[in-house]
């Protein structure tokens, strides 16, 4: 009776109290097989996490990362150096870490593109933590620390006490083990054995097994291992999560056009699935291809109207292309969706503002306060001072990007728009000084390098703009006015 009340707790996921039966009857009979799978299930399912998203990119993966084919330039081959000719009409804002502002915040976006070490060690994209973000996750931490608390006297299995061979040739209890020790344990050497004796008990003819196997690998930062499982596991049997997965191996390689070719086989066996189709809109998005990004995030929309990363995405593809008006269209359906943050309502109130619907644009921005956490508050403030410089109020402008600047004191965009205000200001110390900064801070956005030429050129320090015009075309080559201002200066060096 007990092990069915148990059985019925982890069928309706009250893990902990399932636990607590099953400890009890393991006391009663140590030896009672059926409890202990129960309670190893019920642990496991506690701490799991789905690892095909959740993963951020640390300071050993970004600085010593050796899988990539290539360290050169590949202009649209690279996530990490994507195509600079844009298709629209606009270039898309880049986050505080560089990367291409996504209509969501997504895993893996948090960690700059870093092509030195001074640039790796800066604080992450929220900056509200004094260390950069490092391979050994929080997530990671709890896993690994989760068995000390199921039970007051130790952990519920000793690892180093277990017969690996003996478990690994019953499969009826090897793979709730596995994933015990791969997700609750979080001990990969373990769960490697575990699973390398296992295959070769089934005769490598277990698809699942060879899927373990990969896991275990890119946990361990053999890829390309990893890569020849998956690969295997594909061709004994086709599976969502094994292509995901793929996919994930060749984002980490740096070989997006591999990726897109992978997602492209795995929607000839699962026609418009939109996982798939979610990892392509986002391989195109790294790619700064808008237009073909926009085409999957709009056939996933038609797939599942819910989606909150299509929805989000389109959004913010009109936003950027001058039609705010059909940007604050998916933005109201996100909202009557249930999304309710201060991010939804910054969106909404700038869509509002730049659509002419004046009468709801002071309402939005309140609430975004209202919601708003230490992470967006300043990126909130930001947009309030783009609102007051465009009615013509330039001193709440400046008090808004100082707020900014409290909440946040590595918000770059804020250091160069105060710094053009100090130019109206006619204080010409105070701008060069912000421009500096901002620069100094994100050296990936053009405007505080183009800015700085500007100025120097306007006092006649040539020399400097040249510098600083070099630094600005380096990071956005189509710029116009960055163009114009060094045709300017080449055309006067050429006659000294």
């Amino acid at each position: 009776m007990e092990l069915f009340k148990a059985l019925s707790l982890f069928n309706r996921g009250k893990y902990e109290e399932c636990t607590t039966i099953c400890t009890d009857l393991l006391k009663k009979n140590p030896l009672d097989q059926t409890a202990w799978i129960l309670k190893m299930r019920a642990l496991t399912l506690q701490v799991y996490v789905d690892d095909i998203e959740g993963e951020e990119e640390g300071i050993a993966e970004s600085l010593l990362d050796n899988y990539t084919i290539s360290s050169m330039p590949r202009p649209g081959t690279s996530l990490k150096n994507p195509g600079t000719s844009f298709t629209g009409q606009y270039l898309r804002p880049k986050t505080q870490s560089g990367r291409p502002l996504t209509g969501i915040i997504r895993p893996a976006t948090q960690s700059a593109i870093s092509q030195s070490i001074e640039q790796t060690l800066r604080t992450p994209r929220v900056a509200m933590t004094a260390r950069p973000i490092t391979a050994s996750s929080s997530r990671n931490v709890r896993l690994g620390t989760a068995s000390m608390l199921t039970e007051s006297g130790g952990p519920f299995i000793q690892l180093s006490r277990l017969n690996i061979s003996k478990y690994a040739n019953q499969p009826s209890i090897a793979k709730s083990l596995f994933e015990y020790i791969y997700y609750h344990e979080h001990d990969i050497r373990y769960a490697l054995d575990l699973a390398v004796q296992a295959t070769k008990a089934c005769q490598y003819k277990d698809w699942w097994w060879k899927v373990q196997l990969g896991k275990c690998y890119y946990s361990l930062g053999m890829v390309r291992d990893a890569e020849q499982q998956f690969k295997s596991a594909l061709r004994d049997f086709k599976t969502i999560e094994v292509i995901l997965r793929l996919i994930r191996i060749y984002i980490k390689l740096d070989q997006p056009l591999a990726a897109l070719d992978t997602c492209k086989k795995g929607l000839e066996y699962f026609n418009n699935d939109v996982n798939i189709l979610t990892e392509m809109g986002r391989i195109f998005d790294g790619l700064n291809n808008m237009s073909m990004s926009l085409k999957y995030y709009k056939i996933i929309a038609q797939e599942d109207a819910s989606h909150t990363e299509a929805i989000a995405s389109i959004g913010i593809y009109h936003f950027y292309n001058d039609q705010p008006e059909l940007a604050l269209r998916y933005y109201r359906r996100l909202l009557q969706m249930g999304v309710y943050n201060a991010e939804l309502f910054n969106n909404l109130g700038l869509c509002c503002f730049y659509a002419q619907q004046y009468d709801h644009v002071i309402s939005c921005f309140e609430r975004a306060i209202t919601l708003s956490t230490d992470e967006n508050i300043a990126d909130i403030w930001y947009n309030i001072s783009h609102i007051a410089i465009t009615v013509g109020d330039i001193m709440m402008a400046e008090e808004c990007l100082k707020l900014a600047i409290v909440n946040d004191n590595r918000h770059a965009l804020a250091y160069n728009n105060l710094g053009v205000i100090q130019i109206r200001n006619g204080n010409i110390t105070a701008a060069r000084t912000y421009f500096h900064a901002a620069a100094n801070i994100a050296n990936f956005i053009y405007e505080p390098h183009f800015n700085s030429a500007y100025l120097a050129y306007e006092i006649g320090d040539l020399q400097t703009s040249y510098i600083a015009i070099k630094k600005s075309l380096n990071t956005y080559p189509n710029h116009y006015d960055s163009r114009t201002l060094l045709n300017k200066l080449e055309r006067y060096f050429s006659h000294m």
